[in-house]
């Protein structure tokens, strides 16, 4: 009797697991293309790419992390710091060695493509040291808020129809690619912010966020309106900021605690991110913002 039942046991057990949902795998990608700006290439983080070095490629930044967690070996990373929407088709000035267009990566058998872009195009490096700036002598107000009002929001609306642009450009070039728009790791906590470690004003910090989020909002529409799934890091960043403890953060500061560029993801940062793009392409996390 108590081997018969034994022998139930298992087959039940056996049937159970045959029948089982399982979680979902990523596709098998074979020719995946990388495009992007600083927050896709990871200047300074270890170790440095040399094609070209001007565009401070790390092999540790998050389409490598990617790269590497789906077992892709025709991988092109063709991103490079300071790119906008127009160097995905143009040539980017002022790189030494960038001498082709981002596109040019782009096959016809191309069938992943990433892409982070937008934040250049409404003047992310300016607007942080001009902000900064102005928070040595009012660290507790908003000078930044009075400078720039509504003109940021305004820039990221103007930004909407590039970005449809570029997508379409790769839509063009790569009909049969899976096509991921990845947002922007958060960069400043929701509000408060940790002056002068971080020098922006405590009334810009909320202000400055709210940027990002527009920034990273617009990015969701148009990936949603060219078909393209979108991963917004930002959701998943609380406490990883440029206020966050060096252990805890993601995002560099003004002065880096780890090898990365000022205000910039870190090693760390840039692995998450990989982690959760290849979630979202295997169907195991939410790709909305």
């Amino acid at each position: 009797m108590t081997r018969r039942v034994t022998v139930v046991s298992l087959l039940t057990a056996m049937i159970a697991t045959l029948l089982a949902p399982h979680a979902s795998a990523a596709p098998n990608y074979r020719n995946y293309v990388s495009l992007g700006d600083s927050f896709v290439s990871g200047p300074f983080i270890p170790h440095q790419r040399l094609d070209p070095l001007s565009c401070f490629k790390s092999t540790q930044n998050y389409p490598s992390v990617l790269a590497g967690k789906l077992g892709i070996a025709n991988f092109t990373d063709i991103s490079c710091g300071g790119a906008q929407t127009k160097d995905m088709a143009g040539v980017q000035s002022g790189v030494p060695g960038q001498s082709v267009a981002q596109f040019s990566a782009l096959k016809a058998d191309t069938d992943l493509v990433t892409i982070s872009i937008g934040g250049n195009d409404i003047g992310f490096s300016d607007i942080i040291l001009t902000c900064a700036g102005k928070s040595v002598l009012d660290p507790l107000g908003a000078p930044c808020k009075a400078n720039y009002g509504d003109s940021l929001a305004q820039r990221v609306a103007a930004t909407a129809p590039k970005v449809a642009a570029v997508l379409a450009g790769i839509k063009q070039r790569s009909p049969n690619a899976k096509i991921v728009v990845v947002g922007y790791l958060r960069i400043l906590p929701p509000s408060g912010g940790c002056w002068p470690v971080v020098p922006i004003s405590r009334g810009d910090v909320p202000y400055l966020d709210g940027v990002e989020r527009q920034l990273n909002a617009m990015l969701a529409a148009q990936a949603q309106a060219a078909g393209a799934t979108f991963v917004n890091p930002y959701d998943i960043s609380l406490g990883r900021d440029t206020c966050a403890a060096p252990w805890d953060k993601w995002v560099e500061g003004i002065i880096p605690t780890s090898l990365a560029f000022p205000v910039h993801p870190n090693a760390k940062g840039m692995a998450a991110v990989g982690n959760q793009v290849a979630a979202a392409l295997a169907g195991t996390a939410s790709a909305k913002v």
